[in-house]
């Protein structure tokens, strides 16, 4: 499983398509620099990355990683048909199961301009709907060797809806990376909750896990607790109220789910420096004019 931290998406760089006879071999090739897709729709693929062996029949795509060697553990054994796909990101990406840190509370920045969220991808698994699949390649192969003016715009929304198809195809996988869906659940919860006092026992009668359970997933997919995850959300809450509403600090921090104002100001000033006046007067105090030319 791929975690990729999102914007940016990843973003399509070229595509092909070969038909090996058989005895033909994929080449080995070290650290490639991009993601290589791999859809194969006729015959099979004996393929390894790094120690890892991935064998890739009719109907089924592999992602393989841009740091690490692939080379082939048997050459084809019978005719085999496949679309090669290579992609990259500038964002942050890791394998799955990763420990992530989190971020210190003096480098969060104190309004981010951006809603990040995780993207995942299975390494490999089968493509639902194979005829589907294959027209989205082929539609993606055939803009990408007839340009024209907005074909690159094209081409990244095509990517993009093949990524997605490939992450509904094996949802399967996903779920028995049960850490990964239950942090995300949890992760639901929490943003639907926000406003209500934090229960344990009632968010874990809600998901159907331990408490404890539900915390470590949550710590080992967003490097959180639920308490801080759920804090984190409420301060972005109300940043926002205090930039774009006149209401009073101490009805933000009820509306807010943090309950007295004496704690919602020391939370506030521990995650971003200020208390919420000072953060309020900072974005919303008049600039002055420019000087006339």
């Amino acid at each position: 499983m791929f975690h990729f931290e999102c914007p940016p998406m990843p973003h399509f760089v070229q595509i092909g398509e070969d038909t090996y006879q058989p005895g033909r071999k994929h080449p080995d090739r070290s650290s490639i620099g991009v993601f290589d897709l791999l859809f194969v729709t006729e015959g099979c693929l004996y393929l390894a990355e790094g120690e890892n062996e991935l064998t890739l029949p009719a109907g089924f795509f592999g992602i393989l990683r841009p740091d690490l060697d692939h080379h082939t553990v048997i050459p084809c054994r019978e005719e085999t048909h496949f679309y090669w796909l290579h992609f990259q990101t500038t964002g942050q990406w890791h394998p799955e199961p990763y420990d992530k840190e989190p971020l210190p509370p003096e480098q969060e920045p104190l309004y981010p301009p951006i809603e990040y969220f995780s993207f995942y991808l299975p390494r490999s698994g089968p493509v639902q709907s194979l005829g589907r699949g294959e027209e989205l390649f082929r539609e993606l192969l055939h803009l990408y060797e007839n340009p024209a003016g907005n074909s690159r715009w094209q081409e990244q929304q095509l990517f993009h809806a093949i990524l997605l198809k490939l992450q509904e195809d094996s949802k399967g996988e996903t779920t028995q990376s049960s850490h990964l869906q239950l942090a995300e659940d949890a992760a639901l919860y929490l943003r639907k909750h926000y406003r209500d006092p934090l229960s344990y026992k009632r968010m874990a009668e809600e998901l159907h896990f331990h408490a404890n359970y539900i915390a470590l997933c949550m710590k080992r997919t967003f490097g959180c607790t639920p308490l801080d995850y759920v804090t984190q959300y409420r301060i972005e809450q109300a940043k926002r109220l205090l930039i774009h509403t006149n209401d009073p600090v101490g009805a933000i921090a009820e509306d807010t789910g943090f309950g007295s104002f004496p704690y919602f100001v020391r939370c506030f000033h521990k995650r971003t420096g200020k208390t919420p006046k000072q953060f309020r007067m900072l974005y919303r105090q008049s600039k002055p004019p420019a000087p006339a030319t």
